[in-house]
C-alpha cells in the first residue's frame, strides 16, 4: 500500500476513497442512533443563527465528514507538493490524512476542528509564502483573519496564532511591523463582530467570549486507556520520522528544514491548546493531525525496509478497524 502512494499516480484517488470507507466501516456499523454535532461555539450562535445539532442523520453526518476529510486530504497533499517539502511529488500526505484523520470515532464525524483543519490548511499555506515573500505583512494580516475565523468556529483555535508569530521568527528577519500587522488583522475580525453585538444591543455578552480562556480545567475526564492503544503505531511512527529528520536535516533545503520547524511547534501548540475548553473532547486533535500526517509521510517516503514500514502501516489500520468494532 506504501509503495502504491509514493509516487503521484493519479489512481490512487480511487484507492484513497477505499481506504476512507475502510476505516470508517466499524463505525457505520456501530452507527449510533443520535448524533449532535456542536455547529459553532455558543457566543456566535446570535451572529450564525446555527441550527439544530440535530438536523442531519447520524449517517448523513459520516458521510459528510468523510466528505470533508477527503477533500483536505486532496488539499493537504498538493500543499507538501507545492512546497516540496518531501524532496518529491508524492501522494503520500493524502494516504497518511486519511489514515490519521480515522484513530477515533470522535475524528469521523462532523465537529469544529474537522471543519477548522480546511482553515489550518489555508494558514500553512499562508506561514510557508513567508520564506519567499519580501514583505510579509499582507500574509500575517491574513493569518490574523484566518486565527480569529477558526476562534469564532473553536475557541482553542486562538492559541494557533502563535504559530504566526513563530512562524515569521523562524522565517524572516524581526519586524514589528509583520507582527503588529497579524494582531490587526485578528482585531479586525472581532472588531466587526463586537459591532454586530453593539447594533443588536448585546454587546455585554461580548464579553462572554473570553469567560472560557480563565475557566479551570475540568477534574472529571474519565479515560478508557484500551482505546489509546491505536496511538502505539502512531507514535512509533513519528519516532521513526524524528530519527529519519535528524539524519537528513543538514542535507536538506534551508526552506524544508525551517518549514519542518514550523510544523513542529504548530503541532505542539495544537496539542496543547485543548486546555482551554472546559470539557474534554477527543475531537480537538484533529488540529494535530495536519503536521502529524507531513511528518508521518516522511518517513514512509525515505525508509528503505519495505517488510517493516509496510507491516507497520498495516498494524495501524488494522487497530483503527479494530478498535471501532472493539469498544471495550
Amino acid at each position: 500500500m506504501i509503495n502504491l502512494f509514493k509516487t503521484l499516480n493519479p489512481l490512487n484517488v480511487v484507492w484513497l476513497v477505499i481506504l476512507l470507507f475502510l476505516l470508517r466501516a466499524g463505525y457505520m456499523f456501530n452507527i449510533p442512533g443520535k448524533m449532535e454535532f456542536p455547529f459553532s461555539e455558543s457566543f456566535p450562535r446570535l451572529l450564525l443563527h446555527a441550527p439544530d445539532p440535530n438536523f442531519i442523520s447520524p449517517f448523513t453526518n459520516i458521510l459528510l465528514a468523510s466528505l470533508l476529510t477527503f477533500i483536505q486530504a486532496l488539499l493537504l497533499n498538493y500543499l507538501v507538493n507545492y512546497y516540496n517539502l518531501l524532496g518529491k511529488l508524492t501522494f503520500l500526505p493524502a494516504l497518511m490524512y486519511i489514515t490519521i484523520a480515522s484513530l477515533f470515532t470522535p475524528f469521523l464525524v462532523l465537529s469544529p476542528p474537522l471543519i477548522c483543519n480546511f482553515l489550518v490548511i489555508w494558514m500553512l499555506f499562508k506561514l510557508l509564502s513567508f520564506y519567499k515573500n519580501k514583505d510579509s505583512k499582507p500574509a500575517a494580516y491574513d493569518l490574523g483573519m484566518i486565527v480569529a475565523i477558526g476562534s469564532i468556529i473553536y475557541l482553542p483555535f486562538i492559541y494557533l496564532f502563535l504559530s504566526i508569530l513563530i512562524g515569521l521568527i523562524i522565517f524572516k528577519p524581526f519586524n514589528w511591523r509583520e507582527m503588529a500587522a497579524a494582531i490587526i488583522g485578528y482585531i479586525t475580525v472581532f472588531f466587526f463582530l463586537a459591532v454586530y453585538y453593539y447594533l443588536n444591543n448585546n454587546l455585554d455578552q461580548f464579553y462572554n467570549i473570553w469567560i472560557p480562556l480563565g475557566t479551570k480545567f475540568t477534574d472529571n475526564v474519565h479515560i478508557n486507556y484500551y482505546h489509546y492503544l491505536v496511538l502505539v503505531p502512531v507514535i512509533v511512527i513519528l519516532l521513526l520520522c524524528f530519527f529519519k529528520l535528524q539524519q537528513n536535516f543538514f542535507k536538506s533545503y534551508v526552506q524544508v528544514r525551517k518549514s519542518f520547524q514550523l510544523l513542529f511547534f504548530f503541532f505542539l501548540i495544537a496539542l496543547l491548546s485543548f486546555y482551554v475548553k472546559d470539557a474534554f473532547h477527543l475531537s480537538h486533535f484533529l488540529l494535530c493531525a495536519l503536521p502529524a500526517t507531513v511528518f508521518c509521510s516522511y518517513y514512509f517516503l525515505y525508509a528503505r525496509a519495505r517488510w517493516f514500514y509496510e507491516s507497520l502501516f498495516f498494524i495501524l489500520v488494522f487497530a483503527i478497524v479494530y478498535f471501532q468494532f472493539n469498544t471495550f
